[in-house]
């Protein structure tokens, strides 16, 4: 299948996957361009809408988009380390995993695009954009008290601190990530991507935790000032690898408006779950077509049965033994003010690396 990616969502996944000082920045595929990051407002004639308007009026939003896009790719190394595709960075197989319809890719356009949200969100509450702050609580409902603690003990309970913003935050993430669609066309793959980018700004939106301090005299709690706070995006990143592994595949309708679960007695998915329309390779092989670069070489663990184990990783192809040493920090010591010493230790330690 022959994908079009927004020029936008070209720019943000390149800025994650080269040096800050020189990123190749595709605006169409084949097109390269190269530039730091400041250079995508000043080229936002090449963009349109929203995006353009943001990014000529408020540039210092697209830093902080350019962080959190860096964010969910950090976050997809990690949740992913142990699969076959790792998420890796190397920007040519990277991209060719992105022209593809795969649970892979809405795993990364949705993690994407809960980076954006959680990083401008998190900007707007350390007071680095001046376009937003704490959330505005004026007309919102008390909190509730949590459910250890009785209602009528007492103890009052108001909105306070620094809520998290995440309206904002989710905003911009919406009028960046999102593609552009054109009046009266449509297509699978651009439905398929606008629903996995809201699927990642719902895991951060839909689990704001409440936080509380207590006030009072002689340390009682006659108060509780509480706010809202995001999740930890470690968190973020799991609750979406869940969605991953059960994501739902669709097919387009006949109206070209709408998607359809593939197979029988399945609910529709809702705007939380992941979803895709074609199948994953098995990214056993290195294949420049699909973005696989194999799995030959890879640490796998011989004892585990689970995807990290050899039979797993190594697509049964078997494993070799290897002794490696190396040098790393040891017998640290604090050494008042302000100074950690460490000794250097030589580290000999056995892996399993896939044939």
């Amino acid at each position: 299948m022959t994908v079009r990616l927004s020029r936008i969502q070209l720019a943000l996944f390149f800025i994650l996957l080269c040096p800050v000082n020189i990123i190749g920045l595709w605006w169409a595929v084949g097109s390269p361009l190269v530039m730091d990051p400041n250079s995508i407002c000043r080229k936002a004639k090449r963009l349109a809408g929203k995006q353009a308007e943001l990014c000529q009026t408020q540039p210092e939003i697209v830093s902080e988009v350019a962080k959190g896009a860096r964010l969910g790719v950090r976050e997809c190394q990690y949740q992913f380390r142990y699969r076959r595709w790792n998420c890796t960075s190397h920007n040519k197989y990277f991209g060719k995993v992105l022209q593809q319809d795969i649970r892979e890719t809405a795993f990364v356009y949705a993690i994407t695009a809960a980076g954006v949200t959680h990083a401008v969100t998190q900007a707007c509450s350390m007071g680095e954009l001046l376009q937003c702050g704490c959330e505005a609580t004026r007309n919102k409902a008390p909190p509730r008290p949590p459910s250890s603690t009785s209602s009528g003990d007492g103890v009052k309970w108001e909105w306070g601190g620094c809520g998290d913003d995440v309206e904002f935050g989710y905003e911009m993430s919406k009028k960046f990530m999102d593609a552009k669609k054109r009046r009266g066309k449509s297509d699978i793959r651009t439905l398929i991507n606008l629903h996995n980018n809201e699927a990642g700004r719902q895991a951060v939106k839909l689990h704001m935790r409440t936080e509380c301090k207590c006030h009072g005299l002689s340390g009682s709690c006659t108060l509780r000032t509480c706010w809202k706070k995001m999740p930890h995006f470690r968190e973020v990143g799991e609750r979406l690898l869940e969605r991953f592994n059960g994501a739902s595949k669709v097919m387009g309708g006949n109206d070209g408006k709408t998607l359809i679960p593939v197979g029988q007695n399945i609910k529709p998915p809702d705007k939380q779950d992941l979803i895709y329309s074609d199948e994953s390779p098995d990214f056993c092989l290195a294949n420049r077509k699909t973005g696989s670069l194999g799995t030959r070489g890879r640490i796998c663990n011989s004892t585990a049965m689970d995807i990290s184990g050899c039979d797993l990783l190594c697509c049964e192809r078997g494993y070799r033994e290897e002794t490696v040493v190396f040098e790393e920090n040891c017998l640290c010591r604090f050494h008042w003010c302000c100074v950690v010493q460490c000794k250097k230790c030589m580290v000999r330690k056995e892996l399993s690396l896939c044939h």
